[in-house]
């Protein structure tokens, strides 16, 4: 999968399962919206990176990392609370965020070699 489209369906994701979160939840925080700030970011850049800006590809996976650091608080939050929902939400963004990160992360590595192979 392109880079690119990776990181639309990324955004797309966080963006509804923090939303949803936020809106379901009996006691909402404004931190709910970290992930939805994330995710209007990588929408924003997904153009960008369509057109193979590296830069902006660094940034990409250097907030990815950020995100998936960060959702480990509250992954662990909700396992405490036994709130299922909120764990299964959590856990969809974190596994997608490696997912994301990996698939960047070869693409820069797929980029390098044909770099060397055509000099």
């Amino acid at each position: 999968m392109r880079p690119y489209i990776t990181n639309l369906l990324y955004a797309i994701l966080l963006i509804v399962l923090s939303l949803w979160g936020y809106f379901v939840s009996p006691s909402p925080s404004f931190t709910a919206f970290i992930p939805t700030v994330f995710g209007v970011l990588f929408l924003v850049m997904t153009p960008v990176m369509k057109r193979d800006n590296k830069t902006i590809s660094h940034i990409v996976v250097a907030l990815t990392l950020l995100l998936v650091i960060a959702l480990v608080k509250p992954l662990t939050a909700a396992i405490g609370r036994s709130d299922t929902a909120a764990t299964v939400r959590v856990s969809i963004m974190l596994v997608a965020g490696v997912v994301a990160m990996i698939i960047y992360i070869r693409s820069f590595v797929d980029a390098r070699r044909s770099k060397k192979t055509s000099s």
